[in-house]
């Protein structure tokens, strides 16, 4: 539990982000989706990559408290999945992605409002079940007759880091299956389907009860850069960007070290 001077400097930085993102007039009227003290009111939505689900759960939790009348809503999935959503028009105020690559598709089509900052970095493990049965140590053993395996598709940033990875080592693999985000591979291992699959560290760090994370040098060579943006068009921009803000901060940053994520 974070002590509640911890909870003070969240208050302090969120409400000095507000104050920074929205502004206020010399009528003193404040900015939509903002409070005349600078913090921001309403629906926060937030898409964001499957990998970020319990750090940012836990951020929104945070900024929420901070900023009375506000509300954090969540879409997780894949990055490649919610930048096509948002180029079609779904309603968002910020996007988080696991990877520049899908970044790029929504800054193209002129849907972010600013440019985006890298946030953190994520590196993957093998993701074997706990006590790792096939004895799995490292990527060469995934070639093994009777090993299981499943990949991230090539489109979504954990699969592109996995090709990147297995080409450094020069392992040619044939996954059983190929998963939409990386919360699709990680389930294959919990649910006993598949041996081992390729996933985040902080994926298999959030599921140490079920799962054991077994490291490998080929994956500082596919380590991905995790950038957010605000929105154009957002239903509540003052919020889109104070969240953004608050995600670059000193307390948010401490909370994705904490899930394993490394600094930007």
């Amino acid at each position: 539990m974070r002590t509640r001077a911890t909870r003070g400097v969240v208050a302090v930085l969120v409400t000095v982000a507000g104050l920074a993102m929205t502004g206020c007039g010399d009528s003193g009227d404040p900015a939509p989706g903002g409070n005349a003290d600078g913090r921001v009111t309403g629906t926060v939505t937030v898409f964001a990559a499957a990998s970020l689900t319990e750090s940012f759960t836990r951020l929104g939790a945070d900024f929420e408290a901070a900023n009375p009348g506000s509300t954090v809503t969540f879409n997780f999935a894949g990055s490649s999945a919610l930048a096509n959503q948002v180029n079609q028009g779904a309603p968002a105020d910020v996007f988080a992605s696991a990877a520049p690559r899908n970044m790029t598709t929504v800054t193209e089509a002129g849907n972010a409002d600013g440019t985006p900052v890298t946030f953190a970095r994520n590196q993957l493990v093998i993701a074997v079940p706990a006590g790792n049965p096939k004895a799995v140590t490292g990527l060469a053993d995934l070639t093994r007759r009777g090993v299981k395996v499943a990949l991230c598709a090539d489109q979504v940033p954990c699969g592109a880091a996995a090709r990147s990875a297995l080409d450094a080592a020069g392992v040619a693999l044939t996954p059983v299956t190929l998963e939409q985000d990386v919360r699709g591979a990680l389930a294959k291992v919990k649910l006993g389907e598949v041996d081992a699959a390729l996933v985040y560290r902080t994926d298999a760090r959030a599921a140490s009860a079920d799962v054991t994370g077994v490291e490998f040098p080929e994956s500082a060579r596919a380590v991905n850069e995790y950038p957010i943006v605000a929105l154009k068009d957002a239903p509540n921009p003052a919020g889109g960007r104070a969240f953004v803000a608050y995600v670059r901060s000193a307390p948010a940053q401490a909370i994705l070290a904490e899930a394993g994520f490394q600094s930007p």
